[in-house]
C-alpha cells in the first residue's frame, strides 16, 4: 500500500512524539466535500492555536496509530487521554506543523442509529453533526497525516483478506470496469417518472382525526429517499379512503416535499395534519418488497454491503449492491427464490459469500417487516 510506512508496522501500530495543543467541537454536515473540511481544521486550529507572542498551553505526547484505533497518550506517564476507532475518524490535515484530526461524536446507542451526536437542523435544513478536532503541533505532520491515510488503505485491504479476497486480485480498474458494464436496476427514477405509478390521492377525513398511518424510511440507497406507508389503522381515514397501499411511497403532503427528509420530520408533518378536514398527498405506486438484482461475475469482487441479522446495515457506495436495488434497513426475506425469513445470520452470510452471476433477493423496510409479522406494535398518526 503506497504510504511512508511497512504495511505491517501500521498493523501492530506505529507511535510519533507530537504536543498536544487542544480539543474544540464544530457543527458539520454529514458528508461535506475535501474544502469545507479543511476550512472546518483552519477554524479547529484558530480556535485553538494562541495568537503570536501569547505561550501556548500543550502536552507531550505519543501519538500511536494503527488499521483499528488512534490512540493519544500522554508522553510521560503513558496514560491514555483519547482513542479513536480508525472508523470514527473523518478527515486529517496537515498545515504546516500543525496536524487536525476529526472524528464523529459516539451517541448512546438508544438515541441514534447513526453513531454520531446530531443536532438541531441547521438554517438551509440539512441535519448537522457533532465532530470533536484534536490538534497537534509535530515536525512531523505530513507524515503523521499520510501514515494516518495508510493505515485506512491497510485497514480495508485486510478486510478483504478476511472475507476471502486477494486485494493484488482485484484492481480498481477492474471493478470500475465492472461497474461501467452494470446498468442501474430496479431504477426508481425510472419507475417515478411514469405517469401510472405517480398520483394524488385527496383523503376527508374529520377535524381532530389522525390520518391513521404508520410510516418508515424507505431506507438508504433509494435514489429518491422518502417515506413509505407500513401500516393503515383499521376504520382509520387512510385506509377507509382505499385510496393507499402499503408499500406506497409518500413524495408530498399538501404540496410539502417529504424527499430527503428525517423520518421524525415527515411524521411531525403528517401529525400538523390533525385539524384538517382534507389531505392531498402525492404518492407514488410501490409494492412492500424491494426487488434486488446484484450481478456478481466472480467472487473476487466484493457484493458492498454488511448483514447483521437479516437486516442490511451498511451498503457501499457506487458498489455493485447499491445498483442491483439494495438499501439499508432492509430485512432480507428472499435470496434466489429461497425464503431467510428464519435462516440463522451465518448461514444468510454463507449464501451471500458464495454467491456469484445474478443474484436474487426480496427486501422490506425492517421496520415494516416488524409490524407485519406483530413483533411491534403499529403507533398510528
Amino acid at each position: 500500500v503506497p504510504g511512508p510506512c511497512d504495511p505491517e508496522d501500521l498493523i501492530d501500530g506505529i507511535i510519533f512524539a507530537a504536543n498536544y495543543l487542544g480539543s474544540t467541537h464544530l457543527l458539520s454536515d454529514k458528508t461535506p466535500s475535501k474544502n469545507v473540511r479543511m476550512m472546518q481544521a483552519q477554524e479547529a486550529v484558530s480556535r485553538i492555536k494562541a495568537p503570536e507572542g501569547e505561550s501556548q498551553p500543550m502536552t507531550e505526547v505519543d501519538l500511536f496509530i494503527s488499521t483499528q484505533r488512534i490512540k493519544v497518550l500522554n508522553a510521560d506517564t503513558q496514560e491514555t487521554m483519547m482513542d479513536h476507532p480508525l472508523r470514527t475518524i473523518s478527515y486529517i490535515a496537515d498545515i504546516g506543523n500543525i496536524v487536525v484530526l476529526m472524528a464523529r461524536r459516539r451517541m448512546p446507542r438508544s438515541n441514534s442509529q447513526d453513531n454520531v451526536e446530531a443536532s438541531h437542523p441547521s438554517q438551509d435544513g440539512k441535519r448537522q453533526y457533532k465532530m470533536i478536532c484534536h490538534v497537534f503541533e509535530s515536525e512531523d505532520a505530513q507524515l503523521i497525516a499520510q501514515s494516518i491515510g495508510q493505515a485506512f488503505s491497510v485497514a480495508y485491504q485486510e478486510f478483504l483478506r478476511a472475507n476471502g479476497i486477494n486485494p493484488e486480485d482485484l484492481s480498481q480498474k477492474e471493478y470500475s470496469d465492472l461497474l461501467n458494464t452494470q446498468d442501474m436496476y430496479n431504477d426508481d427514477l425510472i419507475h417515478f417518472s411514469k405517469s401510472e405509478n405517480c398520483k394524488d390521492v385527496y383523503i376527508e377525513k374529520q377535524k381532530g382525526e389522525i390520518l391513521g398511518v404508520v410510516i418508515v424510511e424507505s431506507g438508504w440507497g433509494s435514489i429518491l429517499p422518502t417515506v413509505i406507508i407500513a401500516n393503515m389503522m383499521h376504520g382509520g381515514p387512510a385506509e377507509k379512503s382505499g385510496k393507499l397501499n402499503i408499500g406506497d411511497q409518500i413524495m408530498s403532503i399538501n404540496g410539502t416535499s417529504l424527499v430527503g427528509l428525517p423520518l421524525s420530520t415527515c411524521q411531525s408533518i403528517i401529525k400538523g395534519l390533525k385539524n384538517q378536514a382534507r389531505v392531498k398527498l402525492n404518492i407514488v405506486r410501490c409494492p412492500p418488497v424491494t426487488t434486488v438484482l446484484i450481478r456478481r461475475p466472480d467472487l473476487r469482487y466484493q457484493l458492498g454491503f454488511s448483514v447483521q441479522n437479516g437486516i442490511i446495515c451498511s451498503l457501499m457506495r457506487g458498489g455493485i449492491a447499491e445498483r442491483g436495488g439494495v438499501r439499508v434497513g432492509h430485512r432480507i426475506i428472499e435470496i434466489n427464490g429461497q425464503s431467510v425469513v428464519a435462516t440463522p445470520h451465518e448461514k444468510i452470510v454463507h449464501i451471500l459469500s458464495n454467491a456469484v452471476g445474478e443474484i436474487h433477493m426480496k427486501t422490506m423496510p425492517a421496520a415494516m417487516y416488524r409490524l407485519l409479522t406483530a413483533q411491534e406494535q403499529p403507533v398510528y398518526i
